[in-house]
């Protein structure tokens, strides 16, 4: 006989699965949306400078997004934009706008905000979780960041943004008037982009002017010129031709100038760098070397320079040797120590540079009687270089005269010393010539006291004057800017 079981047997209760409202049903992608994943990973859609794992962070948020709202199938698939091109876009954007951070803080998918998942683990709460996972997926950062600002902060950057765009209309302003005030009104001025305006498409190449006329005022640009106020390469051809032969006749050196440097300004704006180039720069310095525009004279000087070691032809022996009178005259041990180094001996074989390295080598170890014999007879203009160096060179050596001849000398003796030969006066073959400018040239700097006459000789107290052409030299020996300013 079977015992009785010691437990009563109760049906186990039977009740239906709660499901988690919580939990995401598997979604099912139509033939369109795996057709534009599949475009999306295709390389000839790839664009540089976005790079795959951007991108699938992207083509996940637009996926998930278009889920969330129900409209995965009702989204033409075929026309939408791949999001290596929504990247593009937005990063289009925040250059223009200034907000390329948050641009690239929503491609790169960043990390929740700390503070956010620290309220959440304090709450605890499944449901509010949810709600800012939800949140962060469907809000951009740059609309959560301005969410999070307060009124002042707000109100602080509209005053900011419409200041700066207060500044911006005052600079166009200051810039046209600009213009105007050196001549330059164009009936369509060049206009200032904000940033929402398009970025213009840069140049393709150099420009070219279309100008005839040979003759053009020069006027300093404000903005890049149009091609009809510029003239091409065979009309500044015509054009140099022309402004040299006026100037023979005419000799007026504000229209020459005037005219070299707006052929200057065309060479420059059309990138021409070429044997006209040259020509243009050497004759705009002979020119400005005879009116003793040494402001000019250098500009030229220093693109001759680079022009030459360029591998252009032109006459470098000239100018080599205008070059190192123009450092004497400067008194600039630096340049002429690097001038000196960059000579090649067969730069030194040179007639011309041979004489300016004797005039250096003259000064330099105190050898006024060459050095006044070196200005005689020089090359090519050379003379209106060594006329700017001459003048204080007198002094010196008057100065040197001094210590050595005592108590007076000769005037006569002084004039030849000096190298007041009278070969610029009219009267030239007089013998007295050359005393009478030695004597002016003593007036002249205060040492009429220290002449006198004695036994049917004019003298010169040498003892009596040392400090004050002493005094004199120091003056005379002050550093020269590049423009030819003590």
């Amino acid at each position: 006989m079977q015992a009785a079981p010691s437990f009563t047997a109760v049906a186990a209760r039977q009740q239906l699965q709660r499901s988690d409202p919580n939990q995401t049903q598997k979604v099912v992608w139509t033939s369109d949306v795996r057709q534009y994943v599949q475009r999306a990973f295709e390389d000839g859609n790839a664009i540089p400078g976005i790079d795959m794992t951007a991108m699938q962070e992207k083509l996940r948020a637009v996926i998930t997004q278009a889920t969330e709202s129900g409209q995965l199938e009702s989204i033409n698939w075929a026309t939408y934009p791949l999001p290596q091109e929504i990247i593009k876009t937005q990063r289009d954007q925040a250059v223009l706008y200034g907000t390329r951070s948050a641009v690239f803080a929503n491609i790169s998918a960043p990390s929740p905000d700390p503070s956010s998942q620290l309220s959440a683990r304090k709450r605890k709460n499944y449901d509010m979780d949810a709600t800012e996972a939800e949140d962060r997926a469907t809000t951009p950062p740059w609309k959560k960041k301005q969410q999070n600002k307060s009124k002042k902060q707000i109100k602080k950057e509209e005053r900011a943004e419409a200041l700066r765009m207060n500044e911006l209309s005052v600079n166009t302003d200051m810039l046209e008037k600009r213009r105007q005030r050196f001549g330059i009104v164009s009936p369509e001025p060049y206009p200032v982009l904000s940033p929402r305006d398009a970025t213009p498409e840069p140049s393709l190449g150099p420009l070219v002017g279309t100008r005839q006329t040979l003759e053009k005022n020069y006027f300093r640009l404000t903005a890049p010129p149009a091609v009809d106020t510029v003239r091409p390469l065979p009309v500044l051809e015509r054009a140099l031709t022309h402004v040299l032969a006026k100037w023979e006749n005419e000799r007026n050196y504000h229209y020459a100038c005037d005219q070299l440097k707006s052929m200057r300004q065309d060479l420059t704006v059309q990138h021409i760098k070429n044997e006209h180039t040259v020509k243009v720069y050497e004759a705009h310095a002979r020119i400005a070397l005879e009116k003793k525009d040494l402001g000019e004279y250098n500009q030229c000087q220093t693109q001759l320079r680079a022009l030459y070691k360029s591998g252009l032809s032109g006459n470098v022996e000239e100018f080599t040797a205008y070059r190192i009178l123009y450092i004497i005259y400067t008194c600039n041990r630096t340049d002429m120590n690097n001038m000196l180094a960059d000579l090649t001996s067969t730069d030194k074989r040179l007639p011309g540079v041979q004489h300016a390295l004797q005039v250096r080598s003259a000064l330099a170890s105190g050898n006024y009687h060459k050095f006044f014999k070196l200005c005689v007879d020089p090359p090519f203009i050379s003379g209106h270089l060594l006329d700017l160096i001459i003048e204080r060179e007198r002094i010196a050596a008057t100065a040197a005269i001094c210590r050595a001849y005592k108590p007076d000398v000769s005037v006569r003796f002084l004039a030849s010393e000096l190298a007041f030969d009278g070969s610029d006066e009219d009267d030239s073959d007089d013998p007295d010539v050359g005393p009478r400018q030695c004597v002016g040239f003593l007036c002249d700097h205060g040492a009429e006291s220290f002449i006198e006459r004695k036994d049917d000789d004019v003298r010169f107290s040498t003892g009596k004057s040392l400090n004050l052409f002493e005094g004199l030299k120091k003056t005379a020996f002050g550093r020269v800017d590049i423009k030819g300013q003590i």
